[in-house]
Parts: C-alpha cells; structure tokens; sequence
C-alpha cells in the first residue's frame, strides 16, 4: 500500500507513498524524496487540498501532481503512471489521487516534495517517525 501518515502541526494527513528506499531530505533532486515503488501503486494525498497542476509539462517531473493546501503549503508528486485528479479538482486527505509510475524517471518511484509559498521544505521533518 502506498500510503502513510503525514504528522507534524504543518500536515496532519496521509502521506504519499510506502516508504521504501527513502534517502536523506536533498538526495537526488535536492529538493524532496523519492520512495521507491511498484508500477501502479496508489499515490494519495497527504492533505485535503485543491489541484493547481496536473500534467507532464515541467521537465524532469514526469506525469506530476501539485495540491495547494489551506495553510500556505503544497505537495508535489511526480513521476507518476497515471493521474486520477483533475487540476481545479478538490481532493481528500488519504484520497488516491495517481498511480506511482516511472514517467521521467529512471526507475518506478514518487518524487515527493512540499513547499511553502514555492520553496521546498524537508518533508522528513513533517512525516511520522519510521
């Protein structure tokens, strides 16, 4: 199952994805984590949220999703297989919002990063202990 909580006062809800593989915060990208994955997996979302981009347009992200949150923060999920949500959709904590994919990437993997007002933060620090 890809899906966990997310805690922490800045995201109380469901994070994105299984866990697997998960390196420091600034490994790879620098600016997020990739959890490694199966194909087809279910990616959710870690809070309740409105869709503000779904599409492959940005490079380097593959099929990517960006919920805009009530508290000034954004998650980002890339490389997926598929999107479910819609941009201008309004999603549910925990809701399946892609399936975990290798669009723009060199395996199967989420790319997961959230932002405030654009820049990233450790989203580490906002997920439950392991």
């Amino acid at each position: 199952r890809a899906g966990e909580p997310v805690g922490g006062s800045e995201l109380n809800g469901g994070g994105p994805g299984g866990g697997r593989g998960m390196p420091p915060y600034g490994g790879g990208s620098g600016k997020g984590v990739d959890i490694e994955g199966r194909i087809g997996e279910p990616v959710l979302a870690a809070e309740a949220g409105k869709v503000t981009y779904a599409g492959s347009g940005i490079r380097g992200y593959g099929n990517l999703l960006i919920i805009q949150h009530a508290n000034s923060l954004s998650s980002v999920y890339a490389h997926n297989s598929k999107l479910l949500a819609k941009e201008g959709q309004q999603v549910a904590r925990g809701q399946k919002i892609a399936e975990l994919g290798n669009s723009d990437a060199d395996q199967a993997k989420l790319h997961f990063e959230i932002r405030r007002q654009g820049k990233p933060l450790d989203p580490l620090k906002l997920l439950p202990p392991r």
